[in-house]
């Protein structure tokens, strides 16, 4: 996105092909800001042989991120003043890498369950996931490459694997979450979209905190982890699985399958809780005020949050730090590098008023461990129904990303010829 006319295309493109996918917020005089900043970027770097890994790289960015000179909803109809301050950290480091902020992307009301008006790109009448829907859509239609979301559940592995394009969270903690309108903050998560693994790599070397990268060396020991988790997936997703797992033991990899989660109802459980009672807290500064103003799954968590006892708060808090010292132990035991499973209970849901389940990602999440959805083939949710993509979400031990993402573009290979 060096020249004029490149500059133009990507902005035409938002324009002409969003009017029907609704990934990006609306945004009056989007081409003169977006030609300036690229304008100013080639005044920052004019040798190319000098240029940041990311120079030019246009990227959607999730409308709970605060932007310098764009203004932060967080797909809610509170006044915009109210999240006003000064720039997220994560687009700070990305413009420094030389990223061009194409605009804001539509993201679930407050990154909770309320969806907005995006779609899904294989096909209009399915949800694209959620709550980093736009960011998702925008990757996986062509519009931009690169794409901030943020994760509180499965807010980038799920909308990724309903898209059909790379998403990645980073382990809890290394990327700065300032400049981002809270959800839960025992959870909260920065995390990113990309057109292919590549990509997804260089742009989290920008993000996270202590990056030291790794050359790929033998490839990892992959595990299934085999129970009552996997069992929530569906027919289709664990069939669409069952291939993937072929597709990686054919190209060499070694799977194993190791008892994981007995207690999945428990994880779900604690998640839920601490969720709830950390979302009320993000919004007791306005929910009085402007209550009417939220929609209603939203409003309901809210009260739901508010009504959770302190001491039931504790120990869902005292479960989360126990699977977070639990699982490194446990792959550690198992001689295992990475774990695979379906990045959701399914393909994308019919219709536009939900996101889809979240429950393939509450442990990783919970964990804070690092976790990857990459494109794996496809699924009819109905046999007279549309292909639409499904997920491989593979996750290592917390601090472990360098190692996932230098592993990802063999996996990724791997998968490729799944249909």
């Amino acid at each position: 996105m060096s020249t004029a006319a490149e500059i133009t295309d990507v902005v035409d493109r938002i324009e002409r092909d969003d009017a029907d996918l609704h990934a990006f917020v609306d945004e009056p005089g989007r081409a003169e800001r977006v030609r300036a900043a690229v304008e100013a970027l080639a005044q920052r770097w004019p040798d190319p042989a000098h240029r940041p890994p990311l120079h030019g790289v246009p990227l959607g960015v999730k409308d709970v991120f605060r932007v310098d000179g764009l203004p932060t909803r967080a797909g809610s109809d509170l006044p915009a003043e109210l999240f006003d301050g000064p720039q997220a950290t994560a687009v700070t480091r990305l413009q420094a890498a030389g990223a061009v902020v194409a605009g804001k992307t539509v993201t679930a009301e407050f990154a909770y369950f309320s969806p907005g008006p995006t779609r899904n790109p294989h096909h209009p009448e399915h949800t694209p996931g959620g709550s980093s829907s736009g960011s998702a859509a925008a990757v996986a239609a062509g519009l931009v490459p690169l794409a901030l979301g943020t994760q509180t559940i499965g807010s980038v592995v799920r909308p990724a694997a309903y898209c059909g394009c790379v998403g990645f969270k980073p382990t809890y903690g290394r990327v700065p979450c300032d400049g981002v309108i809270p959800n839960a903050p025992t959870f909260d998560t920065v995390g990113l979209f990309a057109a292919q693994p590549r990509l997804a790599a260089v742009a989290t070397a920008a993000l996270v905190d202590g990056w030291a990268p790794v050359a790929p060396a033998e490839l990892p020991v992959l595990a299934v982890p085999v129970g009552p988790y996997l069992d929530q997936a569906d027919a289709g997703a664990r069939a669409a699985f069952d291939r993937q797992v072929a597709a990686l033991r054919e190209a060499g990899y070694e799977v194993r399958e190791v008892a994981a989660f007995d207690d999945i109802a428990e994880v779900n459980r604690r998640q839920e809780v601490v969720n709830l009672v950390e979302l009320a807290r993000t919004h007791e500064p306005w929910f009085d005020r402007y209550a009417e103003r939220y929609r209603p799954r939203t409003a309901a968590g809210i009260r739901e949050g508010r009504a959770i006892d302190a001491d039931t708060y504790r120990a869902a808090l005292d479960g989360v730090h126990a699977l977070r010292r639990r699982l490194p132990q446990l792959m550690a035991d198992a001689r295992i590098d990475v774990w695979i499973c379906p990045s959701a209970t399914g393909p994308a849901p019919r219709g536009l008023d939900t996101t889809g389940s979240p429950i393939m990602s509450v442990p990783w999440t919970q964990a804070g461990a690092p976790a990857l959805s990459l494109p794996a083939g496809t699924v009819r949710a109905e046999p007279d129904g549309p292909a639409l993509p499904v997920g491989l979400q593979c996750a290592a031990a917390p601090g472990a990303d360098e190692r996932l993402l230098a592993w990802a573009e063999g996996i990724a290979g791997a998968l490729a010829g799944l249909t």
